[in-house]
């Protein structure tokens, strides 16, 4: 599933759409995880003024009209050309004045919705702070995490406590500050909380930079594929032995997700010490 990273390189890689007036629109097939509305057509001759991401949301702001889109577990969107060749699963298409935007889903988990006060509260609402706000501190992550006894890397990718830090980023933080994935939460120390802020702001910052992970077949909206996976220093890596100390690096699953891990650089701690 693309993660925050990812979504943040596609949302600017649509840039260029920006000030451009759509022509035309087409959906080729509306069964996605909701369906594709059936009234997009009102979307020709606005302008689309502004693009933003609200945890792995794009917001597309459009001269009357606003939408919320989603790239699910393997949704994509590409800037074409009207005469490229289409794709068996590109389900959307809308016509700008200069490219075509065409979204590609061959799972069909993602979403294509307007955004209005049902989505919102529905969807967006509810969500945790975004890792890379100032509203994203020690303070703010000790005071929910001393509420859970889940194992750290849960509570980590619950977007109820903060948003976009998924399996990949959330296993190479706990690696990179020596913490279990599944230590109980509230038995992390303040130093530990301080530390774990602060590395999933630098981790996800330097994903961005790479253009996120190319894992499968993630690419954004030109094509161009990321380059994080490249530095990954434990996610992927079960089996292999550890860069810090030559121990063979585990896999355990928590929350029906690989969590690999160093048995020596992560000890599991029961207790606050």
């Amino acid at each position: 599933m693309p993660e925050l990273p990812e979504v943040e390189t596609t949302k600017t890689s649509l840039f260029p759409l920006l000030q451009q007036r759509v022509q035309a629109v087409k959906v080729r097939n509306a069964s996605l995880r909701w369906p594709i509305p059936n009234d997009l057509e009102k979307l020709v001759g606005q302008r689309l003024t502004e693009l933003k991401r609200r945890s792995k949301y794009i917001l597309a702001e459009f001269e009357q009209d606003h939408m919320l889109w989603h790239l699910g577990m393997s949704g994509s969107f590409r800037l074409c050309q009207p005469n490229d060749e289409l794709k068996k699963h590109d389900h959307l298409i809308i016509d700008f004045e200069d490219q075509q935007l065409r979204y590609h889903d061959p799972r069909r988990f993602g979403c294509i919705l307007w955004l209005d006060q049902q989505s919102q509260s529905k969807l967006i609402d509810t969500l945790g702070p975004e890792p890379l706000s100032a509203d994203f501190n020690a303070s703010y992550l000790l005071d929910k995490l001393n509420k859970k006894n889940v194992g750290i890397k849960i509570a980590l990718m619950d977007n109820h406590v903060v948003v976009g830090v998924g399996n990949i980023y959330a296993t190479e933080s706990l690696f990179n500050i020596g913490v279990h994935p599944a230590q109980p939460a509230s038995t992390l120390t303040p130093q530990q909380v301080e530390k774990l802020v602060i590395e999933v702001k630098r981790i996800l910052k330097q994903a961005i930079e790479l253009g996120g992970s190319t894992l499968r077949d993630y690419s954004n909206a030109i094509g161009e594929n990321g380059y994080f996976q490249q530095t990954l220093l434990a996610y992927g890596r079960a089996g292999e032995m550890c860069v810090n100390c030559e121990t063979t690096l585990e896999n355990l699953k928590l929350g029906q997700r690989a969590s690999v891990f160093c048995p020596q650089c992560q000890p599991l701690k029961l207790n606050k010490v």
